[in-house]
């Protein structure tokens, strides 16, 4: 290779390998100051499109478990609701019972059918209280819990409505009724029964769908973290090892320059040659 003033071919090689050590250094930085070896899609967009895909899926699940606990909530309120009327119920019974004794005098039925009467309008508040976020399950025409059971929205997660109304399906006893005599006290033992029965069964409902609602909950939200995992495991950055490839590169910039220098200082050696 000849001496030459005009190309110093040593300088630009030394030149292009400091570039690439510099260029090396600045994504090795880069990556310590963010923690993820894929920050952006120019960095491997692949990858990248991969793991911001699995992002969406991750935050679309926090509108799932929004949503079911929500719904958790409607339901829980509706059990409370439903376990005050099961009990309501049965201090009815136990008033109606103690009303068909024959031997009762009139101020002692009077005092019982009070008693009743009062148990009976108890249901009614109950029932109507029982909201939560504007959604009733337990009145006459309740709402259905339908709630979202996947990132896409194609699933739901429904929980039916049981109406525990007075004179309802559930609740048979009607919102008039009385045991002002030991007939109509008689026949509110069984009315009552009935009604205890139904309750059971629809509160055994409501409590199947909230061990459902939870159950789905824990599991979305196990989903979620193994999402959240497999993402980090495409995009971020292993510091212990970028911080051993940071102190390598330094080194290397500490020689590409050192060369570069030598590379320069060459050409002023053609002087000699003409002393």
């Amino acid at each position: 290779m000849p001496n030459s003033v005009n190309t110093n071919v040593g300088a630009m090689v030394a030149l292009q390998n400091l570039n690439s050590t510099n260029s090396e250094l600045m994504q090795v930085q880069n990556r310590i100051n963010t923690g993820k070896k894929v920050a952006s899609a120019k960095d491997n967009g692949a990858i990248w499109a991969i793991a911001q895909n699995q992002r969406s899926t991750s935050n679309s699940l926090n509108a799932v478990k929004d949503s079911l606990q929500r719904s958790q909530s409607t339901v829980d309120v509706a059990v409370a609701g439903g376990e005050s009327v099961s009990d309501l119920l049965l201090q009815m019974k136990e008033k109606a019972l103690a009303a068909s004794d024959s031997s009762l005098d009139s101020a002692s039925r009077t005092a019982l059918n009070e008693d009743f009467k009062s148990l009976r309008d108890q249901i009614g508040k109950a029932v109507t209280n029982a909201t939560f976020n504007g959604i009733n399950m337990i009145k006459s025409g309740g709402a259905t819990i339908a709630a979202l059971a996947d990132a896409d929205g194609t699933s739901k997660l429904t929980v039916a409505a049981q109406d525990l109304s007075l004179g309802g399906g559930n609740v048979t006893v009607a919102s008039t009724d009385s045991i002002g005599t030991q007939t109509l006290a008689q026949n509110m033992i069984t009315t009552v029964s009935t009604s205890i029965s139904n309750v059971s069964t629809a509160l055994s409902k409501l409590g199947t769908g909230a061990k459902s609602l939870n159950s789905h909950l824990s599991f979305v939200g196990k989903l979620q973290d193994s999402i959240d995992a497999g993402v980090g495991n495409l995009v971020d950055a292993d510091l212990a090892k970028e911080s051993a490839r940071l102190t390598s590169l330094q080194t290397k910039q500490q020689l590409g320059v050192q060369a570069l220098s030598i590379a320069n200082s060459s050409s002023s050696s053609l002087l000699s040659l003409f002393r």
